[in-house]
């Protein structure tokens, strides 16, 4: 399939997609508003480096996003930057998309001079990550029992 992965920052028309998406994946069922979310969400619009989000589209159809923060799991603040936010579109996913952000993703972290990303995910998600070059540091982490992973530049951590 063919899609392009644009800074959200150069293309905002997908700014409301990506916040009701994050906030249906991730937040609603816990009661947060879709507002605090898009205000979160609004952060990546500033020409800081991080936080950034990732877009991926093909034309004017939205497939799926990934962001790039400063903290994602309050249980490990020692570790700075996680990729974040992972979501494809369910008519796209098992199309490379979600690997493709990933990966810009980090690329794009490796730019600004990082050594290292994070990441954490479910336990029924590490083959998606591992085959990517992540590797598992720590597992059962926090409340949710994630795997966090890593990433260096040239491969596993």
């Amino acid at each position: 399939m063919n899609f392009t992965i644009s800074d959200l920052r150069q293309q905002p028309v997908f700014f409301d997609a990506i916040a009701d998406r994050i906030w249906r994946a991730w937040w609603k069922e816990h009661g947060v508003p879709a507002e605090y979310i898009a205000g979160r969400l609004q952060e990546n619009m500033t020409p800081s480096p991080i936080p950034f989000a990732l877009v991926a589209h093909r034309g004017d159809t939205f497939l799926g996003t990934a962001s790039v923060v400063a903290s994602d799991l309050e249980d490990r603040p020692q570790y700075s930057p996680w990729v974040a936010a992972v979501w494809v579109d369910p008519k796209y996913r098992m199309q490379e998309i979600g690997t493709e952000l990933v990966g810009r993703a980090a690329g794009d972290a490796f730019a600004l001079g990082f050594r290292r990303v994070y990441l954490c995910a479910r336990k029924d998600r590490r083959r998606f990550y591992t085959r990517q070059g992540w590797a598992p540091i720590e597992e059962d982490v926090g409340e949710r029992r994630l795997t966090v992973f890593i990433r260096v530049p040239d491969g596993p951590g």
